[in-house]
């Protein structure tokens, strides 16, 4: 229990922490991302305007007769000088006809046309003014500025850009997997430690459970002995008896209250030396059948079973039969008069199952989750009129767990319950 309570505790903390982690790289990329295309924008319209300013505005146009040559500037100053924007990243630029034919380039280094025609392709292939696409390991960037002899394509290498934005996804990735792998074994630590109190709490109320229950058995031993006693000695009237009756009834319930409640605490305890063993299943269960064969007749409700012969299972043959008998005890009580009560043992796949359906009022579905938790009752004046204290599918399911089996309910209000048995 305090296994799963901790590994409970280290699930919510790395959940949390990966949640707020994300959110933040999330927003950390999101900003850069932003902000790079802001930069790639900002760079691709300062090119633009280099070569504007290049041919003389956005109506020059190159020479036909310079057709797929360098094009001459319209002054002689460097490209770099304060006149005309600077452009930190590498562009060219390709002159077009309105037939989309190459008729003039301005770079700012030197490349074979082949690159050029190549790049020239990519973009016409997009029918867009704008666009981006990778040619010889690079990113490049490109736009459209419409002339009324053809077109100038602008061309922006964004590979640095880019690798910005693909290196801060690595980072992300590594800083993030070695800060999970280091607040796992963290938060492992810190949620062992604050399981400690918890522990501590368990293990003094079982205690107390365990010797409250040891010190009730003597007195509750001494009521029901003297109330015997006097009940058997003849020398009270019919009134007096009456008293004593009640007093041995509640003197019994208390008894087994305490019986029950030492069980439990009994079998958290032996849960690591429990010693498992092959056992007849099928028998072990007509067994429990037949002892209970006058109580169903007492009830007036009629018993329906299928057994299947020769089911075995691994485990503790007595605490199995106990399991059944309270789950069939239980149906007897709640079923309605006349009603009926069916047992099932059927192996299913790689597990026996066992269920045990009754007639009734039927469980509600809010009720289902708790029904096996301890002193939980749906009812708790009808539990009482058929003295119960709400512990038999307490210790049903501790048993099953201890088994490393499932037991579970399903009900139809008004119909019928079913409990559901299943031990491998």
């Amino acid at each position: 229990m305090f296994k799963k309570l901790r590994n409970r505790f280290l699930i919510v903390n790395l959940v949390t922490i990966s949640i707020i982690m994300l959110a933040a790289f999330t927003t950390i990329y999101v900003i850069t991302y932003r902000d790079v295309q802001q930069e790639i924008r900002m760079d691709l319209h300062r090119s633009m305007e280099k070569y504007q300013n290049s041919f003389g505005g956005e109506t020059g146009h190159p020479n036909s007769t310079k057709k797929n040559s360098e094009l001459p500037r319209t002054d002689k100053k460097p490209m770099d000088s304060g006149e005309f924007p600077q452009v930190r990243s590498i562009s060219f630029m390709l002159w077009i006809d309105q037939e989309a034919n190459l008729i003039g380039k301005d770079s700012m280094f030197t490349m074979e046309d082949e690159f050029y025609n190549s790049a020239l392709n990519k973009a016409l292939s997009f029918n867009k003014d704008t666009g981006k696409f990778t040619l010889d390991g690079s990113k490049w960037i490109f736009n459209v500025q419409h002339t009324k002899d053809g077109a100038m394509l602008v061309f922006l290498d964004i590979t640095s850009q880019q690798n910005i934005l693909t290196n801060l996804i690595y980072t992300f990735t590594i800083v993030g997997s070695v800060m999970l792998i280091i607040l796992y074994f963290v938060s492992q630590y810190f949620a062992g430690r604050s399981i400690i109190p918890v522990k501590e709490a368990f293990d003094k109320q079982k205690q107390f459970i365990a010797d409250a229950s040891h010190e009730l058995k003597t007195p509750l031993t001494i009521i029901n002995t003297n109330a015997d006693v006097l009940l058997s000695s003849g020398d009270i009237d019919h009134s007096q008896s009456k008293w004593l009756h009640y007093i041995k009834s509640e003197a019994e319930r208390m008894t087994r209250l305490t019986n029950d409640l030492l069980y439990l605490t009994e079998m958290d305890d032996s849960r690591t030396s429990m010693i498992f063993s092959e056992f007849n299943l099928s028998e072990a269960v007509e067994t429990i059948i037949l002892t209970m064969e006058a109580v169903i007749f007492e009830k007036n409700v009629t018993l329906h079973y299928d057994i299947e012969p020769h089911l075995t299972v691994k485990g503790n043959s007595e605490q199995i039969k106990q399991v059944v008998m309270i789950l069939l005890d239980n149906a007897v009580k709640y079923t309605n008069p006349k009603g009926s009560v069916t047992l099932s043992l059927k192996k299913q796949r790689s597990d026996v199952v066992l269920s045990v359906t009754n007639t009734g009022e039927g469980i509600a579905a809010e009720h289902l989750p708790r029904i096996f938790d301890r002193f939980y009752r749906t009812d708790a004046s009808r539990a009482r009129k058929q003295g119960g204290y709400g512990l038999g599918l307490a210790i049903a399911k501790s048993i099953i767990k201890q088994h490393k089996g499932n037991i579970y309910a399903k009900s139809v209000v008004g119909e019928s319950t079913t409990f559901y048995v299943h031990l491998s």
